[in-house]
């Protein structure tokens, strides 16, 4: 029986809701929670799903300027995470029916009855539109594009003004979804999945489930970008070799050293976290990664007297180059970390250098923007920004061969 007047909302805009809220009341991780909230839905409401939380998560900062330009006193998590969902269709989603935006984010701040302040701010919103400050400041830039002030700062000082925009602006858009192929595995079919080959990747284009796709359980391709597909190859492994790949978890990298090299040769991949070496192992055995034998220790106290002839340092760093695909990393990180983060990658380094065979060849490698991160200067080095590139934001050097 459907009661008159009742509002149904749609399973995309309650389940970006869940993972909204969650973020907000108990700190979980966007893209882990939108993993469970969208089990079952189909493709294209876990794509719209993914895009409203995502989005109303990135842009946390100027949609509570917005909302307290309407509001009181602080809001109640549900309330705040209803009004966030409206606000982001309002605000900068294309192609939404209005009415339905508002009146499904009136729902969803239910049985609270902070349901009549969403009703009233969103309806307020439609009439007279909004305003954003320009970003002609680092402080305006903050609030227009929604990132932290400090880090708007930072970026404006290396970068410039107008780099700093156009990077600010990317990280908002939704990031490309990338497959790496496994060389490993033949005789799986992958023609059905929508997007362009480029070399090893395949760029998706449209609705598409991975972890749904048969190639998936078989080995035959996992999720990595394009720019951490660059960084096994810019190492250069080859058959036969003994290869190291420090903080290797959770396997991207990993697994493409395998298939570079062949499964020929030894890969020792070390991982400190015993949860995250299990889900290593169990990686490498979906890819067919034969080569690898994975160490659970601290890599800053390894010291294998064989040595290896390469080695991979993927380091722990604040990850500013991924704020694409971690929506609420960038509420996480504070400019305090940075100093922390950089002496850790320094003791790794070492820790990498001491187990490096004479003649061999390392690479350092971070998924950051982040100046104080980038090591090995004066060397053979690349960097990637989601604005000119199109894809995350990396740092490679390499010393050696």
């Amino acid at each position: 029986m459907t009661v008159r007047g009742a509002v149904t909302v749609t399973p995309a805009r309650r389940a970006a809701f869940a993972v909204v809220l969650r973020t907000l009341d108990q700190g979980a991780y966007a893209d882990r929670a939108l993993h469970g909230e969208t089990r079952g839905l189909d493709p294209r409401d876990r794509a719209l799903a993914k895009r409203l939380a995502f989005g109303a998560v990135q842009r946390r900062a100027t949609l509570d300027w917005l909302a307290a330009r309407y509001t009181k006193g602080s809001l109640e998590p549900r309330v705040r995470a209803a009004l966030h969902i409206g606000l982001e269709q309002l605000v900068f989603m294309d192609g939404v029916a209005e009415h339905a935006a508002i009146a499904q984010a009136v729902e969803l701040a239910k049985p609270s009855r902070g349901h009549r302040v969403v009703n009233a701010v969103l309806r307020r919103v439609q009439r007279e539109g909004v305003e954003l400050p320009p970003d002609d400041t680092p402080q305006g830039a903050a609030i227009r594009h929604s990132h932290p002030e400090w880090l708007v700062r930072a970026w404006w000082e290396w970068l410039g003004a107008d780099e700093t925009r156009a990077l600010l602006a990317a990280d908002n858009r939704p990031a490309e979804s990338v497959l790496r192929v496994n060389a490993l595995v033949t005789g799986v079919d992958l023609d059905d999945i929508p997007g362009r080959r480029e070399d090893d990747a395949i760029v998706v284009e449209g609705a598409f489930d991975a972890f749904a796709h048969p190639g998936y359980a078989a080995g035959a391709f996992t999720p990595q970008s394009r720019a951490s597909q660059r960084v096994a190859p810019f190492l250069g492994p080859q058959p036969g070799e003994r290869v190291l790949d420090l903080c290797a978890a959770p396997g991207g990298k990993t697994t493409h050293l395998a298939a570079l090299m062949e499964n020929r040769g030894e890969i020792v991949a070390v991982e400190r976290h015993p949860g995250r070496a299990a889900a290593l192992e169990q990686t490498c055995a979906r890819m067919h990664a034969d080569a690898v034998r994975v160490v659970c220790a601290d890599a800053r106290e390894l010291d294998d007297p064989a040595g290896f002839d390469r080695v991979l340092l993927d380091p722990p760093c604040s990850g500013l180059g991924t704020l694409r695909t971690h929506p609420d990393l960038r509420w996480r990180v504070q400019a305090e970390d940075l100093p922390q983060l950089a002496a850790q990658q320094d003791e790794l380094l070492a820790a990498a250098r001491r187990n490096l065979r004479p003649g061999g060849t390392l690479v350092y490698s971070v998924c950051t923007i982040s100046p104080p991160e980038e090591r090995l200067e004066g060397v053979e080095r690349w960097r990637t920004l989601p604005h000119r590139d199109g894809t995350d934001g990396f740092y490679s050097a390499r010393d050696g061969g």
